[in-house]
């Protein structure tokens, strides 16, 4: 069992048939869980959904069996029963869990937010989504989700004393202010635990890969509800492997897609002169006059060496005759990283007097992220802020032109890097042409550098509260936390740009033969980097609430309360250009920023059951944000009951997300794009002797084919907060005991979304000679040296983040739960699934763009698109002291497409080529089983298989947060079948 579906919390219904709805589910598999919330270690037998106790429910200030808003419940039993290790895992596997996610997969393809996992509730993106730990606010990732998106990282989740996670799945900033726009995740963590529990697990896939340990223990003393007293205290560690893309099975662990009626991709491979990209990790030379590039050493550090043929040169006089044909995918991708895990937990609580009850509780966790990617560049643009025109020494030293990827050599190198000379110097020995008086340009990447990134994040948490009631029914609740989360980057293997220009000039680096250079050079080139990064919270809130008077249905209620915290970010750049456009590494992330607030909140919630089958309820909150801004957030909701088995509920709120620091204080921030044929005008692509038609072949300069535009974003001090409008209209069914259909529609409307401007006006302008619009900056590339007297390319495109968009989110959830006793068998089934209708952005010039069932949102999901349909069904039986359970996975299929990527809704436009790729990835089905016996009375056993029947995701050759496949639809699926075994004892 995995998840909870509402008709524990909330008995509700449906105005559709029990049969009808019952198919219509079936027909997607989906998940659900119908566990009451219990302290219990031991996971007692569900009781029926009418018996369910009295709880505090996620986004109220009252103890109900019901509320007007749909909620789903992860506990560490239906974790167990699906076998899922990690609550963030669990969490990905939401159904209404959706396309822009952060899963830990992406730490290894350049994520900016490496090393962290986050949800993104209804596809609205991370930051739209509020995480908490037991109803009070966690510390920020100290980095930004693409640099902008503020996020609470999943990985700090004490996985072994969690008791559940309440999944609010509607607007609810009238109860928790900012950023709970799409939805509220509520880690709630045991009130008490007495005994001792521990486990041991490990797990690998078939292929011998992706394997993880975890091992915990828990051990408490004293019963709070008899002896006034309980204290517990936890750890854990958790290990699992890294993967590189060549442990894949084919065709996702190579360049060459031939055996799926695709391309060899790799460099230098068939089609070489339409994919090269600088000659992958060797090193090659041409001479400064021009002319054809050749090996600078006689033979492949990397590679194969093969000679070309005409028809692959494509008639490029520059490409050379002689590469070294590789495979860089396979050699140098990676999957996912290595990720170890380890924390330790003590919570303390105590009963004082027969009315209140205090806890103290201090976490201590620490993950570390690492992989070793690609070889190192020596060529390639520093992100944001770079000088884009070409720098160089003074005089006879070496030079670069950022644009061009091209690096100059000198005729003599000499101590003193400059005005190198015969009488001060010596020839250079890496510059093959310099005996006849000629430089050379270098391109190509280090053979024997290979980049390593390591982020290691501690996050430390303290909380403490006090519950009770007083006078006349008044019940109070007071909870404070302080959080601190550090995060260090380090990284060797990337080349520092002064250096590089260094060890050039004076001849210091052996380029022909670099493996024979010495440690302490190589350290010169690549020294090792590492950036501290942070972020604090405080919060102290306080509540009360009481009965007022009776109603016809039931005691009208009134909660008020109040809430201070203080939140800070302090990331620097960890690539800052501040000493000048030399003075840093190539390729790492020059993202930063720093900043702090305060926030005083005051809030309320009234119910009213004005009549027995009929309840209302009105909260709503103020917070003021010592930066400037203040809102005001409201919501109503309502639910009636016509008959016991039938509840209709709905909701209509208000709601607003602050901008992020990235967003309001951040450096330059840059992503790169490719650049196509339709950003240029006939004429300027005539200078290059391109023409739409011909513009990916040999017959148009690579200088335009091949290169690429960064757009750079700058902070807005200045942005007004993103507002929300959200309705939610619901039903649930209940014709017998213990089984439920539930049903429920929301429509998410966002109003001065913040976002980047659209780049493809200014380009256009620019290829057309036109004066520039306002709002933007252009910078140039250098010129191409084959057409020096053309207009060159653009480079950077500048421009603010501005409240300009308008963003909308519709679908239906759909769950049922059902428990039967057949015998000696007990049969539990849960299906929860959602269906997005839409997903859209309207841009400020009305401009309409729709993402469900394409690859879009692309510039908010790297590529991993907007899924109509995703959902589990989970099917367990217990016979005695032994359980099977089985759950089946689905998410749809998509488009090959992405309207914000100037293609028309579901065109193909983003497929490279149709007659092999296709329009469409397929959807995604596996099946995982696991058992569960009981041997003796304090210890248990388990075994279970993910991806039963090794079904492997379908080609995907667009999106990039993976190769070849969408991590996403996929997730571990991509290894393939994957075995787990492990043991519990409780004492």
């Amino acid at each position: 069992m995995f998840t909870r579906n509402i008709a524990r919390t909330l008995r509700a219904g449906t105005a559709l048939s029990a049969l009808t709805l019952a198919t219509s589910l079936l027909a997607v598999p989906a998940f659900a869980q119908d566990t009451a919330p219990t302290t219990d270690q031991t996971a007692p037998e569900t009781p029926a959904a009418d018996e369910a106790p009295e709880i505090v429910v996620t986004g109220s200030l009252f103890a109900t069996k019901v509320t007007q808003s749909p909620v789903t419940t992860v506990t560490a039993e239906s974790l167990d029963a699906r076998g899922i290790s990690t609550v963030q895992d669990g969490l990905q596997r939401l159904a209404a869990n959706n396309g822009p996610t952060l899963t830990n997969s992406f730490s290894a393809n350049g994520a900016f937010a490496g090393g962290a996992s986050a949800i993104s509730l209804r596809g609205l993106s991370t930051n739209s989504t509020l995480v908490l730990f037991d109803g009070l606010r966690a510390a920020y990732y100290p980095l930004a989700d693409d640099a902008t998106r503020n996020f609470v990282d999943l990985n700090t989740i004490p996985d072994d004393i969690i008791d559940r996670i309440e999944v609010l799945k509607d607007g609810a900033s009238s109860s928790y202010g900012a950023d709970a726009i799409a939805g509220v995740v509520n880690i709630i963590t045991k009130r008490s635990f007495t005994g001792l529990s521990a486990r041991a697990e490990a797990g690998v896939s078939q292929d011998g890969i992706a394997a993880t340990q975890r091992f915990s223990v828990t051990a408490g003393i004293g019963d709070l509800d008899r002896d006034g007293f309980n204290a517990y205290v936890s750890g854990f560690y958790y290990h699992a492997d890294s993967v590189a893309t060549r442990d894949l099975r084919s065709p996702f662990n190579s360049d060459d897609q031939t055996s799926i009626g695709g391309p060899n991709n790799q460099v230098n491979g068939d089609n070489f002169a339409a994919n090269y990209t600088g000659f992958g990790s060797n090193l090659y030379v041409a001479p400064g006059s021009g002319g054809r590039y050749q090996l600078l050493a006689g033979g492949c550090a990397n590679g194969n060496l093969t000679q070309t043929t005409a028809a692959q040169q494509g008639g490029n006089a520059l490409l050379p005759t002689s590469i070294c044909q590789q495979d860089l995918t396979n050699r140098y991708g990676v999957v996912a990283p290595q990720v170890d895990r380890f924390g330790i937990s003590a919570h303390v609580a105590k009963t004082i007097g027969d009315s209140a009850e205090a806890y103290l509780e201090l976490n201590f966790q620490q993950s570390r992220s690492q992989y070793s990617g690609a070889a190192s560049s020596i060529y390639a643009n520093a992100p944001a802020g770079i000088d884009h025109e070409p720098f160089s020494t003074v005089g006879g030293g070496a030079s670069f032109a950022p644009g061009s990827g091209a690096l100059t050599l000198p005729v003599y190198v000499c101590a003193a890097r400059v005005n190198c000379t015969a009488a001060n110097g010596t020839l250079n020995p890496n510059n093959p042409f310099a005996a006849s008086g000629q430089t050379a340009t270098l391109i190509g990447a280090m053979p024997n550098l290979v980049r390593h990134d390591e982020s290691r994040s501690r996050v430390y948490r303290a909380a403490a509260g006090i519950k009770g009631s007083f006078g006349d029914d008044w019940n109070y609740k007071v909870d404070a936390t302080a959080m601190r989360s550090e995060l260090r980057r380090s990284a060797t293997g990337y080349v520092y740009i002064q250096h590089l220009l260094d060890v050039i000039a004076d001849g210091s680096y052996n380029f022909v033969d670099p493996s024979s250079n010495s440690q302490a050079v190589q350290d010169y080139l690549a020294p090792a980097h590492s950036t501290d990064a942070s972020s604090e919270l405080y919060q102290v809130q306080a509540s009360v609430n009481k009965a007022l008077f009776q109603l016809p249905g039931g005691p009208a209620q009134l909660g008020v309360g109040g809430s201070f915290f203080y939140e800070g970010v302090d990331s620097p750049s960890a690539n800052s250009d501040a000493n000048g456009p030399t003075e840093r590494y190539f390729t790492i992330n020059a993202f930063g920023t720093k900043g702090h607030r305060t926030v005083t909140s005051g809030f309320g919630e009234l119910s009213l059951p004005v009549l027995k089958q009929l309840e209302l309820n009105l909260s709503g909150r103020y917070d003021h944000y010592s930066t400037g801004p203040g809102y005001f957030s409201p919501k109503v909701g309502a639910k009636f009951t016509p008959v016991d088995m039938l509840t209709v509920r709905g909701t209509w709120s208000r709601g607003f997300r602050i901008p992020s620091f990235g967003e309001a204080n951040s450096l330059p921030t840059t992503g790169y794009v490719n650049n196509t044929p339709k950003l240029f005008s006939d004429a300027y692509l005539a200078q290059y002797g391109c023409t739409s038609t011909n513009f990916n072949t040999t017959a148009c300069a690579s200088y335009l084919r091949n290169g690429s535009y960064g757009q750079t974003t700058l902070a807005s001090p200045d942005l007004k907060p993103e507002k929300s409008r959200s309705i939610t209209l619901g039903a649930v069914f209940q014709p017998m005991r213990n089984v439920s259909f539930s049903v429920d529609y929301f429509n998410i409307k966002k109003t001065d979304a913040i976002t980047s401007l659209s780049s493809a006006d200014a380009l256009r302008a620019y290829y057309s000679g036109q004066a520039i619009p306002d709002g933007f900056t252009i910078i140039t590339d250098a010129p191409d040296p084959a057409h020096p007297g053309a207009t060159p390319r653009v480079a950077f495109v500048q421009s603010h983040y501005v409240n300009a968009n308008k963003q909308k989110a519709e679908g239906i959830d759909f769950g049922a739960n059902g428990r039967f006793n057949l015998g000696g068998v007990t049969w539990t089934t849960n299906l929860d699934a959602t269906l997005m209708l839409e997903l859209s952005t309207t841009l400020a010039d009305g401009t309409r763009e729709t993402y469900v069932d394409t690859l879009g949102n692309y510039n908010l999901t790297a590529g991993t698109g907007t899924f109509r349909w995703k959902g589990s069904w989970m099917n367990s039986f217990a016979i005695g002291n032994y359980t099977v359970t089985g759950t089946a996975n689905y998410t749809s299929g998509y488009d090959l497409s992405a309207m914000d990527q100037g293609n028309a809704y579901k065109d193909c436009g983003l497929a490279p080529s149709p007659a092999y790729t296709g329009c469409r990835v397929k959807s995604y089905f596996t099946f995982d089983l696991n058992a569960t016996a009981k041997i003796a009375d304090k210890f248990t056993i388990y075994a279970n298989v993910l991806n039963l029947f090794d079904r492997l995701p379908d080609y995907d050759p667009v999106t990039y947060g993976a190769y070849l496949y969408n991590p996403v639809q996929a997730g571990d699926g991509i290894y393939g079948r994957r075995f787990t075994v492990g043991a519990k004892v409780n004492f």
